[in-house]
């Protein structure tokens, strides 16, 4: 990453971090797993102690996928209802171990349950991330058909976050599944246009348009080692970056 800032001074102030719902399990036979959503807990706390604001947004797809429920032949607007909830059970349960750590945090939801999470405003959102609140977006952007990544770039887009930072269970981005296929080529920064024509698995198309649109970067990087979050925060090269390209 260029310019990068002296020594323990963050890059971004501040930041929409995407997890997806398998983010927060390491065990398929738990669906959330209290170890796991510890240790990320533990690694935004590293990371708040810096000043950054933070906004999260968590996918659902441990607990319920609506498009593959649509697929089996569930109506896709009811599947994806169901996933919106999915996403505010994960969301309940990270604000549970943030707040543990003594991290005030509220959970925003684009669809209403307050009995639970506050409605999601855009300007109460900017005024408790100003405030040094965690905000959790939860439910996507309350309607079918999209997903959580595209949630994620419309909540990034919609408090002035400087960057994305989408953790995964993978180091970077490559050009096919490392898992997979053994000669995949890690890329260390790639554009948004290469993302799209290469369909490559960073975020859905409509997320990276949305990102490409308003110039925000997307830091892709592995979440589960410790350290590696503060690492993107303070601008070391860790992972791959998405972003323009000098005549985009």
């Amino acid at each position: 990453m260029e310019n990068q800032p002296a020594k323990g001074v963050p890059v971004y102030n501040r930041i929409l971090l995407k997890l997806s719902g398998e983010a927060l399990r390491v065990n398929r036979r738990l669906e959330i797993d209290p170890k796991v959503v510890r240790k990320i807990a533990d690694e935004i706390q590293s990371v708040k102690k810096l000043g950054v604001e933070i906004g999260i947004v968590v996918g659902g797809g441990n607990i319920f996928r609506g498009l593959s429920a649509s697929i089996r032949g569930m109506d896709r607007v009811a599947a994806d209802h169901m996933g919106m909830l999915a996403t505010i059970i994960n969301s309940l349960a990270l604000q549970d171990f943030l707040e543990r750590n003594g991290m005030p945090t509220r959970v925003m939801s684009a669809i209403r349950v307050e009995a639970m999470a506050e409605p999601y405003i855009r300007r109460r959102a900017i005024g408790h991330l100003s405030k040094g609140r965690i905000v959790i977006f939860a439910a996507g952007t309350g309607n079918p058909y999209f997903t959580t990544d595209t949630a994620a770039a419309l909540r990034a887009i919609e408090i002035g976050a400087d960057a994305i930072l989408k953790g995964t269970k993978v180091d970077g981005v490559y050009s096919a599944d490392p898992e997979k296929e053994k000669n995949a080529v890690k890329f260390n920064e790639i554009s948004y246009s290469e993302v799209i024509e290469k369909e490559l698995r960073v975020m859905d198309a409509t997320a990276v348009t949305l990102c490409k649109e308003n110039n925000i970067p997307i830091v892709v990087f592995k979440l589960l080692v410790k350290g590696n979050l503060e690492k993107v925060i303070l601008g070391e090269e860790i992972g791959t970056i998405v972003r323009g390209e000098t005549n985009d």
